[in-house]
């Protein structure tokens, strides 16, 4: 139906309902038309509720009434005041004061901050805290659980019905043994599987504590670094207040000889007195102070470093262009102390290895030093022009540096340390030439060919020379005082040698190649020397005899050296050998590739330099070998080749190297 302007009539249809041919087709109509009747008449209710409350009369002035006496109280300055406060007090306080003091006490306990949240690790673990406990406990406890949980699992079968029970009866025993054994090892093996992905975790962690221990331990290592420079600055700008204290006692002491004597006060005119029979007082004032040379000279130090002990061994401490020829000798003193350096350029260098820079030259000798030692403040050295010298570095003029610490990239910046080379960044820094003018001692001259070997140790010094000489020196009077022939030697020991005897001379000794006199050392009355023939000789300087001859290197000996129990020498026969000096024999022996042309050792590691770019370094305390230098990690196709090293030497796990091309490395060994 529809009303005249054709809208439909609203209301209820009176025409009959068709009913649902089945259940289910009814109740599919029923949901996708849902009754909303009910919805209809609640709105209607509000709505009439809503209406009639607002029209209403006398509620319409309750409203009114309400709303005027609110106006009232709010011209109230008290009212006032406290929604002011209300207004200026933050959520957190209104909180605060809505909660107890004991829960505000507790949840300041229990506040975790937002940096700890940030750095919870993520949980990728497979298996449960249930599982990685039940896996942790012991097999017994297992088994016994096992046990239990079968006899609960068995009841339960029970309990459930009698088809399980009839199933438990109709399987034979055997069956059943071979089920619960099954069942057994599932579970072993799933246990083990838990175990495993536990130890898994567990190695992450270590590892993850391993990195950050690294990461603190160079951060100390950084830090310690930084005090040992401090340390230095802090040493020198004490040297630097005595040296003025000295000079303002100086010029204190000179004003007051200069100063008139009163005729009442005793001077050394007087007859008798201690100055005048020494001499006059005048000539004895102005005579100058020993403590005024301590200015002159590098400070020693007042506490030594460390560093280089904490540091990973192979790791590079500094590189310095030390000469533009092959080095032929080299020492130092101590870590981060003094380095003397020779080379084919006909230049002895003096290095301050805690500066990394040149401190002055030691000139003297007509030709190229072959040998050197650093003992405390006295230089040693051997030349090719026959001639030994000694010097004093204590005397020498020391600058200290200028509050930094140079390396090789400063050295390269600095023009005016650069020699006179096509590339100034190859030069080797140029010192000053007067810095070294008080520093040489004297000169022993004896031998007819140059001096290839030399050791000294308190008044006595030894040298050896290509003249087949050794030659023993009295460092207080300055001359030699015993001459040793080792070809006599030699050729006693041939002669009183049986015609039985199987060995048999080398044939080296006519090497040119080689140095005669390959490697000496002293101690007290004893002599050991290793020469071209392959020989290792022991001498006893109170009689001049040869003691003992170690037979065994087939090359000429280059290096050796000795403590209380053992003597390891090097050779061009390309083996290091170790003697046990109690019996003669041979301790222990290892090979290389190449001729070692030099070789020390310390408490713990012997090197050597045996024709590569790197070190060969032997850990006497766990019988490793391993290399140390610029070529560890270079590949042979790399086109980057480094020097061949030819001089090695280490103190206290200290290492310094000098190659073919003039460099000088100094490593943690």
């Amino acid at each position: 139906m529809a009303t005249r302007d054709g809208s439909p009539i609203r209301g209820r249809s009176t025409s009959p309902r068709p009913l649902p041919q089945s259940e289910d087709e009814g109740n599919l109509l029923d949901y996708a038309l849902p009754d909303t009747r009910h919805l209809q008449a609640f709105g209607k209710k509000v709505s009439a509720t809503a209406g009639s409350l607002i029209g209403a009369e006398g509620v319409s002035q309750h409203y009114q009434n309400a709303l005027g006496e609110l106006h009232r109280e709010l011209r109230r300055p008290m009212l006032q005041r406290s929604v002011f406060s209300f207004a200026q007090t933050t959520p957190r306080e209104i909180v605060r004061s809505r909660i107890s003091v004991p829960e505000i006490q507790q949840r300041a306990l229990a506040y975790i901050p937002d940096d700890f949240l940030a750095n919870i690790p993520e949980d990728n673990n497979e298996f449960s805290l249930f599982q990685g406990f039940q896996a942790s406990l012991p097999e017994e406890a297992s088994g016994q659980g096992k046990k239990h949980g079968r006899h609960n699992a068995r009841g339960q079968r029970l309990i459930g019905g009698g088809e399980d029970e009839e199933d438990e009866k109709n399987i034979p025993p055997s069956m059943q043994k071979l089920r619960n054994q099954k069942h057994s090892m599932s579970h072993r093996l799933e246990m083990m599987t838990v175990r495993k992905h536990m130890c898994v975790a567990e190695i992450h962690e270590i590892d993850n504590k391993i990195a950050n221990l690294n990461t603190m331990r160079k951060m100390v290592l950084d830090r310690l670094a930084g005090l040992e420079i401090e340390e230095v600055e802090l040493e020198q700008d004490l040297l630097g207040v005595d040296n003025r204290i000295e000079d303002l006692q100086e010029e204190l002491d000179d004003e007051a000889a200069l100063a008139p004597k009163s005729p009442d006060s005793p001077t050394s005119t007087e007859p008798g007195s201690a100055k005048d029979d020494f001499m006059s007082e005048s000539i004895y004032q102005k005579i100058s102070s020993p403590k005024s040379k301590h200015k002159k000279g590098r400070p020693p130090r007042l506490s030594m470093p460390v560093l280089h002990e904490h540091l990973e061994s192979g790791s590079k401490i500094k590189e310095l262009p030390a000469h533009n020829d092959s080095i032929t000798a080299l020492d130092f003193d101590a870590p981060w102390g003094t380095l003397v350096t020779a080379s084919l350029d006909d230049t002895v260098r003096v290095w301050d290895l805690n500066a990394g820079r040149c401190i002055g030259m030691l000139e003297g000798h007509f030709s190229s030093v072959r040998c050197l030692q650093v003992e405390e403040n006295i230089v040693a050295t051997g030349s090719k022009d026959a001639s030994i010298r000694l010097w004093d570095l204590s005397k020498a003029e020391y600058a200290p540096m200028d509050n930094r610490i140079h390396n090789h990239e400063d050295d390269e910046e600095e023009e005016e340390d650069g020699l006179a080379f096509e590339n100034s960044a190859d030069a080797p820094p140029a010192p000053p030439p007067t810095i070294m003018q008080d520093c040489p001692l004297f000169s022993l001259e004896s031998h007819i060919d140059e001096v290839t070997a030399l050791h000294f140790r308190g008044d006595t010094l030894v040298s050896g020379s290509a003249d087949k000489t050794l030659r023993q020196w009295d460092l207080v009077k300055g001359r030699c005082v015993q001459t040793l022939d080792v070809l006599w030697a030699a050729a006693q020991a041939t002669a009183t040698s049986t015609t039985n005897s199987t060995w048999r001379q080398t044939g080296r000794a006519t090497d040119p190649a080689a140095d005669f006199v390959g490697a000496i050392q002293v101690f007290d009355a004893a002599l050991a020397c290793g020469t071209a023939d392959g020989m290792v000789r022991l001498w006893d300087l109170r009689s001049g005899q040869v003691h003992r001859s170690l037979v065994g290197h087939t090359g000429p000996v280059t290096a050796l050296q000795f403590d209380d129990v053992h003597l390891v020498t090097g050779s061009m026969d390309r083996s290091i050998r170790i003697w046990d000096l109690r019996t003669g024999a041979i301790h222990d022996a290892y090979a290389y590739d190449q001729p070692v042309t030099s070789m020390m050792f310390d408490s713990r590691r012997i090197v050597s330099a045996a024709g590569e770019d790197v070190v060969k370094v032997y850990d006497k305390t766990d019988g490793r070998h391993w290399s140390c230098g610029p070529g560890v990690g270079v590949d042979e196709s790399d086109a980057e080749t480094h020097s061949i090293i030819e001089r090695v030497r280490i103190k206290d796990g200290y290492l310094v190297e000098g190659r073919k091309d003039g460099t000088v490395g100094v490593w943690s060994c």
